[in-house]
């Protein structure tokens, strides 16, 4: 549990970054929070919850945030976390979101402060993103009285496939403020990129995901003699050999999908041929026609292979979040904002578009808003080594939490000072 923030001697909260200068000077107060930050990022990471119900998280980000002066509003539905910020003067408002569920990972880090939660761990990074956000609250709470607008302050349960981010906009975080966010700004790690920097692109950065299911209804019998009995083994697996055809051969070479076969089930018993067998996986685009386009075509190669062989196929596609599109005008505030807080060298263009996927997309589809990669390749080891997000061996290097809360500081006062003004 954190420390509950030092009040001055009216009883305001009195924040370490307060006072300090604008731009790069946000990296040197930063800085100065980073220990606690770090401390809390510890916290989160030893007691890992999933999906929506995080209620020991819940209480660690209420507590971190309790005497900074916010107007805090817990979720319904989710244990969410909504936080306002109100400056000295009118102005537009923005909202900076964190999630805040881990995964049904088992850690082999063997971290001291590893997760004490048998089979969780944080190993997509949301420990480090509420630290980092918490720590961006207290920089900006100890300059409210020169913050020319509000800051809402998301912190989003069952981003790992619980669409928690538009169960959050359903119970009104958009209009958290009073009024309608006007933008909308996200950071995630990423342990394969170098620690500190920051990139983004502007347009589709994270893909849609959508999963699939199929199952192939044919004739069981004895294994011996196949002839007699209609065996959906074979089909299932040309059902998995013509989708990647229905990919390769039916998406423009400028486009992009990505189709998995994951899971192919099948029998009970070596030698009994079975009635059904089941495959599964998941789609991933980023252009709603081409993915309306490869949803007709997997019902249709399924039905179309399994009817070639006297079987049936049922097949059903399960939507999943939508495309993540970074506005172009505040992907190019974020860049700026970066660039002054951290160097410029620090800010540099995503080569090309990510196939995860983000439930920050649901966000981006309501204001105009960007997301984000900063690097935290562990040390000692390069980008491409390092274990990758979702892996029970992830880390990160804890120096870009400070990176993190000045850059989603930095990002903040950009937009406000701009009066909300977005430039494409």
């Amino acid at each position: 549990m954190t420390t509950p923030a030092p009040r001055a001697a009216d009883g305001t909260p009195e924040d370490p970054a307060a006072g300090d200068a604008a731009g790069a000077d946000l990296l040197h107060a930063a800085r100065r929070l980073a220990p606690e930050a770090i401390a809390l990022r510890r916290a989160l990471h030893r007691g890992p919850e999933t999906a929506l119900d995080l209620p020991a998280t819940q209480r660690l980000i209420l507590d971190a945030l309790d005497g900074l002066g916010l107007d805090i509003r817990t979720g319904r539905a989710l244990s969410s976390v909504t936080a306002t910020l109100t400056g000295a003067a009118d102005g537009p408002t923005i909202l900076l979101r964190s999630d805040m569920d881990a995964l049904p990972v088992a850690e082999d880090t063997g971290l001291p402060f590893a997760s004490r939660g048998p089979g969780l761990m944080h190993a997509c990074g949301h420990d480090v993103h509420m630290a980092m956000l918490v720590g961006a609250a207290r920089l900006l709470a100890g300059r409210r009285a020169t913050l020319p607008g509000r800051v809402v302050f998301m912190f989003q349960p069952g981003e790992e496939g619980h669409h928690g981010a538009r169960l959050m906009i359903e119970e009104g975080v958009l209009e958290a403020s009073g009024s309608r966010a006007d933008a909308a700004f996200a950071l995630h790690v990423n342990p394969n990129m170098p620690a500190g920097e920051v990139l983004l692109r502007p347009g589709p950065q994270l893909a849609a995901s959508d999963r699939f299911r199929i199952v192939v209804r044919g004739r069981g019998g004895h294994a011996s003699a196949p002839h007699t009995t209609c065996d959906p083994v074979p089909v299932a697996c040309e059902i998995v050999l013509a989708l990647q055809s229905a990919v390769t051969r039916g998406v423009a070479a400028d486009d992009s999908a990505v189709l998995s076969v994951t899971r192919l089930t099948a029998g009970t018993a070596t030698g009994v041929i079975p009635d059904t067998a089941e495959l599964s996986g998941t789609l991933r685009t980023l252009a709603e026609p081409t993915r309306r386009r490869l949803h007709e075509a997997i019902a249709r190669v399924a039905h179309g292979v399994a009817a070639a062989h006297g079987a049936t196929a049922e097949a059903t596609v399960v939507t999943g979040y939508p495309v993540s599109v970074n506005d172009p005008g505040m992907t190019a505030l974020v860049r700026r904002a970066a660039a002054d807080a951290l160097g410029a060298e620090a800010v540099r263009e995503l080569p090309a578009p990510q196939m995860t996927a983000e439930d920050f997309s649901y966000v981006l589809r309501a204001v105009p808003g960007a997301m984000a990669f900063l690097g935290a390749c562990p040390p000692g080891v390069a980008p491409h080594e390092a274990p990758s997000l979702h892996s029970p061996r992830m880390t990160v290097d804890e120096d870009v939490i400070a990176t993190g809360i000045a850059c989603e500081a930095a990002v903040a006062l950009a937009f406000l000072a701009g009066g909300g003004r977005l430039d494409g």
